[in-house]
């Protein structure tokens, strides 16, 4: 492969933004058939000919050797740098997708695994079938950050697809204490995705690279841009918190200590009326006349009368457990995605659940939070519970 497949791709300098890099890096690599499937690679982090050939490389980085826990990317061009960190007996830690239900999850082969079960658990099915969520309070440290990009230069700077996860997800990791300015950050790369990147581009919230491999180099950036701080909160919208369950308990956490977590186009810092606030995670206490874990007893579940004026508390049907699932699997479910309820009603037998929020609105903004939530491979059916009655 040779640096004559980058000529063509050197920005032009005049007015070009971040999205006309990625469109022509990915026009090119279409009409150049540099990729593979998926395709075409437009709107994504392109599985670019000879990825696995780069990743070759990431075990050779001292930062590598040195690390034991290491984060990575869904996409497929990091497949196997996915497999290289399982197959060196470390922590491979990846991304939920679009991070829907929580920030990690840890890849756990089975005991005794081939290379072949690794190759598998590396895939993005394997992820699936493979893996525990990793909490919030979970304490992990990740030594090591491997992202895709659409576009990087070989000062450090990175473009990724353009909707923001890589740089949240490392956001998020700085706020929970994952990473640090000095963890190194590697991404991997076709030649033709290496170009020039004009300063004036990056914004504080994107992360930088400290290492490129492509199929033909490893290029150390030696980049000194600042690494993100935490979460930009003046850039996440509402939707965004409505999309990504986790950053309403990070937004909590933040809130609670003191930080200004006013969202884009919100003009003041204040809890909306009727949203329930996330329980932080990391407290271990609950609100006061709550009760305990233990409350599990449909007369728990029923509580005492409400005072004379206070909303009435509803309840929301959580159906589809798995047959071996616990019940502190679906409360570690729940912390993590900051909708701990006042009360839990536990039905294994019949493979579902009731949890009790203070009103309506707490519990369709529960309801809405907790759509899509897996326990182990399994999807939760989620509903109001007068509407699962209903039906």
């Amino acid at each position: 492969m040779s640096r004559g497949d980058c000529v063509a791709m050197e920005p032009r300098a005049v007015g070009v933004s971040k999205q006309d890099i990625r469109e022509q890096i990915w026009d090119h690599m279409e009409s150049q058939n540099l990729a593979d499937f998926p395709r075409p690679v437009h709107h994504r982090i392109p599985n670019f000919k000879g990825a696995s050939h780069a990743a070759e490389q990431l075990p050779c980085l001292q930062a590598f050797k040195t690390a034991r826990t290491i984060k990575v990317n869904p996409d497929a061009p990091q497949k196997n740098a996915r497999f290289f960190v399982l197959e060196s007996n470390k922590t491979l830690l990846v991304p939920t997708p679009r991070l829907r239900t929580g920030l990690f999850n840890k890849i756990t082969p089975p005991p005794g695994a081939t290379k072949d079960i690794l190759r598998k658990c590396a895939t993005s099915q394997g992820v699936r079938n493979y893996s525990v969520p990793i909490g919030l309070d979970s304490k992990v440290l990740v030594d090591l950050v491997v992202v895709g990009s659409v576009a990087v230069s070989e000062k450090g700077w990175r473009i990724g697809k353009g909707e923001g996860y890589a740089d949240l997800e490392y956001a998020m990791m700085v706020s929970i204490g994952a990473v640090s300015k000095e963890t190194p950050v590697v991404t991997i790369v076709h030649d033709c995705q290496v170009v020039d990147i004009p300063e004036e581009l990056l914004e504080e919230h994107d992360i930088a690279v400290d290492y490129i491999l492509t199929p033909t180099r490893v290029i150390t950036t030696g980049c000194e841009r600042p690494q993100p701080m935490g979460i930009t909160w003046s850039k996440i919208s509402r939707e965004m918190m409505e999309k990504i369950p986790v950053l309403r308990s990070l937004r909590a956490r933040e809130q609670q200590a003191g930080k200004d977590v006013t969202l884009q186009g919100e003009h003041q810092h204040l809890p909306e009326p009727g949203r329930q606030q996330a329980v932080p995670l990391s407290a271990g206490r609950r609100p006061p006349d709550t009760p305990g874990p233990e409350a599990n007893s449909m007369e728990a579940a029923r509580g005492s009368p409400a005072g004379e004026g206070a909303p009435l508390a509803a309840d929301v049907y959580v159906g589809n457990l798995p047959r071996d699932a616990r019940v502190s699997d679906l409360k570690r479910a729940l912390r993590e995605l900051g909708s701990v309820p006042l009360r839990l009603t536990w039905q294994g037998p019949q493979r579902r659940a009731f949890l009790r929020y203070p009103d309506s609105a707490a519990a369709q903004q529960a309801v809405s939070c907790l759509q899509g939530l897996r326990l182990g491979t399994d999807t939760l059916r989620v509903a109001l519970a007068r509407q699962q009655r209903d039906k």
